[in-house]
């Protein structure tokens, strides 16, 4: 899917607050960046903070600081007056998450699950999906749409019905054609978690529709979480955004950067005194 070259362009960045940024944040967000800018198009800010538990306060504050600092900047945020898609934050928009995983269920492409995830890893044969991501052996899910109640205090999820055997393959801006196939790549994922958390695929594909992005700049890692949002976009009867996935960073040991990384936040690159031209000339290929 490339970008439509009939349409204003639109980006965001979106990070998720757990931590402080690092240079491979940076560096995906400023390839997003400078995607809107070298088409003429608009770049959105948007805080991916529902899983209340992990993400604080205080780095929220820091990522929109580390933001700033670096260089960016954004047409519609949580920071902007008047900006159209308001809120910003995933945690003020789960009514929009529950309408439609509502939406999903009333045309049985979602199921209630009661299984643990030490349910899951105990069961026969269970594959890892193209992400390491545990393939659900399907325990819970129906042969057809079920409106019956689960059991009195029993917890449960919702899991989407990805249909077996589809091919989902899409052009991306970066790597060129890919091609993933369900139930072999992936399989039942989580639209809603048992704790009343809407999911990342769930969120982000209800998100991007809504906030009318007509690309999605991201790291490769999420390949595979493309394939997923790419069946949630036809369940929905969405048109789906082009997608640009960008190299993982690694550091010295050739492991992928994380927020436990805290040498390479960029606070912590900042407070040594490096600059964010200075970062910049240590990406790989520039």
């Amino acid at each position: 899917m490339p970008y439509p070259k009939d349409k204003t362009y639109r980006g965001r960045i979106a990070p998720t607050p757990t931590g402080r940024l690092h240079s491979g944040h940076a560096a995906t967000f400023w390839k997003a960046q400078e995607r809107a800018r070298d088409r003429g198009g608009q770049l959105l800010l948007r805080i991916e903070d529902i899983d209340k538990a992990r993400c604080k306060p205080e780095f929220v504050a820091g990522c929109i600081e580390d933001l700033k600092w670096f260089g960016f900047s954004w047409d519609e945020g949580p920071d902007l007056p008047h900006s159209l898609h308001a809120p910003y934050y995933q945690s003020q928009r789960i009514p929009h998450y529950r309408e439609a995983l509502d939406r999903l269920i009333s045309i049985g492409a979602a199921y209630r699950c009661h299984c643990s995830r030490k349910d899951i890893e105990q069961a026969v044969r269970a594959p890892h999906a193209a992400d390491d991501e545990i393939i659900y052996p399907g325990t819970c899910r129906p042969p057809h749409r079920t409106k019956t109640s689960p059991p009195a205090k029993q917890q449960y999820c919702w899991r989407f019905k990805v249909p077996d055997g589809v091919r989902v393959g899409f052009e991306d801006g970066r790597k060129g054609p890919c091609e993933f196939v369900s139930g072999t790549d992936f399989g039942d994922f989580v639209l809603w978690r048992a704790d009343e958390v809407p999911s990342y695929q769930l969120a982000v594909v209800v998100d991007d529709h809504m906030m009318r992005i007509t690309e999605v700049v991201r790291g490769e890692d999420l390949l595979v979480s493309t394939a997923r949002q790419l069946l949630l976009y036809d369940a929905l009867q969405w048109e789906a955004p082009a997608f640009f996935h960008c190299p993982l960073m690694m550091d010295e040991q050739g492991n992928r950067l994380a927020k436990g990384h805290q040498s390479l936040s960029l606070q912590a690159l900042r407070e040594a005194g490096q600059t964010p031209e200075s970062i910049r000339k240590e990406w790989p290929g520039t």
